[in-house]
Formats: C-alpha cells, sequence, structure tokens
C-alpha cells in the first residue's frame, strides 16, 4: 500500500518521508515536478545524499531544464516510478500535482498561458477575496467548494471560464478528488509561527549552500529562459539582482506566502486526512496515524 507525506515547503516532509521509508523498507518517491528537474537542487530543496540516509530516491533532478511538467504528464511519470519501486513512500507539497500522481484531473480545455497570466495579475492588484467573489459570480458551485485563499484553484477556474465561457464546476463534474482508497496519507502541519521560522531557517541554509550562485551560474549558461518559462520559486528574485539581504528578505516573504498557500490547500481539500506536528509531537506519533507496524 503506497503512503503519501504531504504538507507545505520547509514543515519537514522530506525528512519524515525518509523515516518512514526507512520504517517499512520503501522507495522514497517525489511528487514535486521543480524537484524533478535538474539544475534546480539547491532552490527547490532536491535532498542531498547525507539527506538520503541510505534510503533510495527516485525522481530527484532527472528532467532537463528545458522540460515544462504539468499536472497530467508529471503525473503520469510519477506513477510509473511508484510502480516501480518497492513500498513506495510519495512526498509531495503541491495539491494540484498529487491529483495528477492520483489520475484526479478531468480532460480539459487548453488554457492560453495569457489568460492565466491576465488571472494572476489581477490576484496581484486586486487580491483574493476579489478572485473568490468574481468566481462566486460566474460559478457559484465551484466557489463553494474553494477556500477564498485557495489561490492556485481560484485562479485556475477563472482562467477555464474565461478560455470556455462555461462553469468550471460543469467542467469538473464526475471528477474524484478523495483520497484514493488504497493509499495512507498523512500531512505534515507545524504551527503558523513555527512554519514562518522554518521558512526563514530553509531560506539561509539553502543561501549558505549556494543558492545566488546556482542561480548565476544558470543564467550564465544560457538557461534565464528556462527559468522564466519553469517560474520555480525564488529564481527569479536572484535572478533580478540587487543586494542580497533584500533579495532574500523578498524570497522569504515569497516563500512563506506558498507554505501558507499550500497549508490551506491541504487543510481545505483533505478534510479528514491524519496530520501530525514535527514540533510538538514524537516520530511515534507520525508513525501511529500512518498505521505502520
Amino acid at each position: 500500500m503506497p503512503i503519501a507525506i504531504l504538507g507545505p515547503t520547509a514543515s519537514g516532509k522530506s525528512a519524515l518521508a525518509v523515516a518512514v521509508a526507512r520504517r517499512v523498507g520503501g522507495v522514497v518517491v517525489n511528487g514535486d515536478p521543480y524537484q524533478a528537474i535538474a539544475g534546480l537542487a539547491i532552490g527547490t530543496g532536491q535532498p542531498g545524499p547525507e539527506e538520503h540516509e541510505g534510503v533510495p530516491h527516485r525522481g530527484y533532478g532527472v528532467l532537463p531544464l528545458s522540460a515544462r511538467p504539468n499536472p497530467s504528464s508529471f503525473g503520469a511519470l510519477a506513477r510509473t516510478w511508484l510502480a516501480e519501486a518497492s513500498a513506495p513512500v510519495l512526498v509531495t507539497g503541491s495539491g494540484l500535482y498529487l491529483r495528477g500522481i492520483w489520475d484526479q484531473l478531468s480532460e480539459l480545455p487548453e488554457v492560453p498561458v495569457a489568460l492565466v497570466e491576465r488571472v494572476r495579475r489581477w490576484g496581484a492588484d486586486l487580491g483574493a477575496p476579489f478572485l473568490h467573489r468574481y468566481l462566486g459570480a460566474v460559478d457559484p458551485a465551484r466557489a463553494a467548494q474553494l477556500h477564498p485563499n485557495d489561490t492556485a484553484r481560484v485562479q485556475r477556474a477563472l482562467a477555464l471560464h474565461l478560455a470556455t465561457g462555461r462553469a468550471p464546476s460543469s467542467l469538473l463534474a464526475g471528477v474524484d478528488e478523495g483520497v484514493p482508497p488504497d493509499w495512507r496519507v498523512l500531512v505534515v502541519a507545524p504551527g503558523r509561527d513555527r512554519r514562518r521560522n522554518r521558512v526563514v531557517a530553509r531560506v539561509e541554509a539553502q543561501v549558505r549552500a549556494g543558492w545566488p550562485e546556482e542561480v548565476a551560474a544558470l543564467v550564465a549558461a544560457g538557461h534565464a529562459d528556462d527559468l522564466i518559462a519553469l517560474r520555480p520559486l525564488g529564481y527569479a528574485a536572484w535572478m533580478a539582482g540587487g543586494e542580497a539581504p533584500r533579495t532574500q528578505a523578498a524570497v522569504v516573504q515569497e516563500t512563506q506566502a506558498y507554505a501558507k498557500r499550500q497549508a490551506t490547500w491541504f487543510r481545505n481539500q483533505l478534510p479528514g486526512v491524519p496530520v501530525w506536528d514535527p514540533d510538538a509531537e514524537p516520530l511515534e506519533a507520525a508513525f501511529t496515524r500512518l498505521e505502520l507496524p
């Protein structure tokens, strides 16, 4: 029975996945599309050999920078890694890509990039509550399913509406969004203040490990367009240059906002799934909630 360890960035889910895989004699399988891309090891937090602790890992740093993963294609790829692994332990912080891995995405029409960017600009200029109210006006059923702060899914629904003229709920009808019956799932959920502190510590560690230098080397090697197209978290800030302390602060702020959205998604979209706080509970509590031997 496969296991999924989920949670926001810097929550400690990768370390838990290693501990769980060791407990069951399994393999850690990557469910993050950015951690699958070679060349982004530091900024995306790809676990290094010292973090593997002897546990096999699959799907990290295996795609070229020219790759443009989407939830469907990456989900299919991750399913092959899962099928090939003995006692797989999936780890991811992306709810949308988790849906792809669980094959829970309907066959939706292609949405032009220009429309996606337009909705993102609306969100940046007008705020998440406005977008949620807009969605409520065009599709009350879908708006009722989404928390106002579930920014990614609200924006996706609006872009889909703009592209098709239809209510997104009608296009998503019949898609099963529950936990598949053959999976055991645990969400790693530090408290809000600890989550924010963890993000600060993570970014500081990434900077010490050479994240700015990683970005500079990629740009020097001609991969600026790849980074712009991929939009991995934090890379645009380092590419823009400027004073390092100010850039680092901006990256921390961006990452904290992202981690908050992730935590909101898991809380709202996977109700009833067991939760573990790594800062308040022992490791055995996580094993117990996963019903491990």
